[in-house]
């Protein structure tokens, strides 16, 4: 054998022990723009780490849930890393289904993480989850169409101020609608948004007991006004749409206001993406006067499956997409107005983003007033501003969803909406044995 031929043969036998090595992550997650940002990112991730291969598994919110939690619940093992919610960490943890983030590296400070979204993760002192962004929500209005009206936006608005304004400002004929509100059925669509709009109007899903409360008041009052207002100031087909839809029309200027997640913020105020990024302003959820704003709390998160075999490149990625060089890479390269929000303090106490994001302290403010411990007016037996963290509620939610969308359609009432949601509500907690 000549030496050439050697080499030859030991250079192969090393690139092919190179690539045997070589491990590939499957990802799940939502398609949101954050997410779609971190996967044209990741070449950084793979620089650092050449033997770990990305395969990205990009989904619609109300799919993604689908997918994930059938796939974790069934141990079908198709996803390394998942993005999921604050609503399914503390569940999913205490199953056993997912596992505790103990070696994110000497770098990573999870003490850096705002108290409000990690204690949402945390789980007998173990963190389960790492936020790769948090929110809360917040009014996005349109300057322009505010001030043509006559009209000032206060910091801490009313709902009565909220709705008065949108049927002025709107103008079908130009395109321009009022306001932009989510109507798509799921318990994170649709029910995110009315969830906490109807904690700040009284109502609660269940009282200290269990029993549901669609049959209450405070739900009449809270779905009677949304369908209203939604009809005489909202785009046509408002029940198909959900974060991404709204986020497309307030860009293209058809939406004079549009309430939904903070993380919203940076899209619409971003010159490359919105066309009206020179003209929105912010104020904080709206309120009836009884204490709750209509605010909710929430983070996407990346975790890693119970029963993974591939552990120490999960924990690698994970550790990568929510570290603060992750938010100083994306400020290198696209600027400090989209660094991912609503996970470290450090970013909240750094100048550049504070004055390249005129929405930062009002983002901070609403995330640290939710209290998903305290979060309706009357007392209730479960924790969760937006979502109750019951197992049950996935299904309760979406299924309640479907019914309030229908009303928002025209399809049926908004008095058969709220009959069907008791009914079907009360049915399953009394299965699941909540109800006695």
């Amino acid at each position: 054998m000549t030496l050439r031929t050697f080499l030859l043969g030991a250079c192969s036998a090393l690139a092919f022990a190179g690539m045997a090595s070589a491990e590939t992550l499957t990802i799940a997650t939502v398609n949101n723009g954050d997410m779609i940002r971190m996967q044209k990112l990741t070449d950084d991730f793979k620089a650092k780490n050449p033997g770990i291969d990305l395969e990205w598994v990009t989904l619609e919110e109300n799919v993604l849930r689908q997918k994930v939690t059938t796939d974790i619940a069934t141990k079908g093992g198709q996803y390394d890393v998942l993005t999921i919610g604050t609503y399914e960490v503390p569940i999913w943890a205490k199953q056993g289904w997912l596992l505790p983030l103990d070696n994110l590296g000497a770098n990573y400070d999870v003490d850096d993480l705002l108290p409000a979204i990690r204690s949402g993760l945390t789980t007998d002192g173990k963190l389960y989850a790492a936020p790769f962004y948090g929110e809360s929500s917040m009014v996005m209005y349109r300057k322009d169409l505010f001030d043509a009206a006559g009209l000032k936006m206060p910091d801490a608005p009313t709902w009565d101020f909220v709705a008065d304004a949108a049927r002025k400002i709107t103008n079908k004929d130009k395109e321009i609608y009022g306001i932009c509100l989510r109507g798509k059925a799921g318990w994170g669509e649709n029910m995110a948004f009315l969830t906490a709009m109807s904690n700040s109007f009284g109502a609660r899903w269940f009282d200290e007991s269990w029993k549901p409360q669609f049959d209450q008041p405070e739900w009449k009052e809270t779905l009677d006004f949304y369908v209203k207002l939604m009809k005489d100031a909202g785009p046509p087909g408002a029940s198909s749409n959900g974060f991404n839809e709204n986020l497309a029309l307030f860009q293209t200027g058809k939406c004079g206001m549009w309430i939904d997640a903070t993380v919203a913020a940076s899209f619409v105020s971003n010159p490359k993406e919105s066309t009206v990024a020179d003209k929105v302003g912010f104020a904080l959820a709206p309120d009836k006067g009884l204490g709750k704003r209509g605010n909710w709390l929430w983070a996407w998160n990346l975790a890693i499956p119970a029963g993974s075999q591939k552990v120490e490149a999960a924990e690698k990625f994970v550790a990568w997409a929510t570290s603060k060089d992750y938010t100083n890479l994306v400020a290198e390269k696209e600027g400090w107005l989209n660094a991912p929000p609503g996970t470290r303090t450090s970013l909240y106490e750094n100048a550049e983003y504070q004055k390249a994001a005129p929405f930062a302290k009002m983002t901070l403010d609403s995330i640290n007033s939710a209290d998903p411990t305290k979060p309706t007016v009357k007392p209730v037996p479960y924790v969760g501003v937006q979502f109750v963290a019951i197992p049950e509620f996935q299904g309760i939610g979406t299924a309640v969803g479907q019914q309030f969308s229908a009303a928002l359609a025209g399809q049926i009432s908004v008095d058969q909406a709220l009959k069907s949601a008791q009914q079907l509500a009360t049915r399953e907690m009394t299965k699941a044995g909540y109800i006695k």
